[in-house]
């Protein structure tokens, strides 16, 4: 059985990346921000996440799947646009990842890839999530990273 510091250890002098989950809402924006700060205190990069999430109800609605596509080039427009401008303001180098699947599937394979050093998400402020669970939750169950988790 390998000892703890073997498992824990990636083996880097410092951290190597932070990565930030963002759809858009508040909450991902803040997240963002956040995510930024660390990276720029750490000397990290960031790696920021965009995940399209395809719903049985879009695809059942005629024109639903069309719709939904071009509401999130929209988004992830807006997003990349964003984080762009101010990871440029903050020196901080940055890169932005589309990925389409299960949100905190994706988002931990993502994390465990890029050997992040941590991973940011916003609260989630839907309802549902607070009998469900939410994103974050689902992050952290899975136990490889810290998660933090911006309101």
């Amino acid at each position: 059985m390998p000892e703890f510091r073997d498992v824990f250890e990636l083996g880097t002098d410092g951290p190597r990346a932070v990565l930030a989950a963002i759809d858009g809402s508040r909450t991902s924006l803040r997240a963002a921000d956040y995510a930024l700060g660390q990276a720029r205190r750490s000397g990290a990069e960031l790696v920021s996440v965009y995940v399209r999430v395809s719903s049985a109800l879009t695809m059942s609605v005629p024109g639903g799947a069309e719709a939904a596509e071009v509401a999130n080039d929209a988004s992830v427009t807006e997003i990349v646009d964003y984080l762009t401008r101010r990871a440029d303001e903050l020196g901080v180098r940055h890169r932005f990842v589309e990925l389409r699947g299960d949100v905190a599937r994706e988002i931990a394979n993502l994390a465990d890839e890029v050997r992040t050093d941590s991973v940011v998400v916003g609260a989630s402020e839907q309802f549902g999530h607070k009998i469900a669970g939410s994103l974050a939750v689902r992050l952290v169950r899975t136990a490889r990273w810290p998660v933090t988790v911006i309101p």
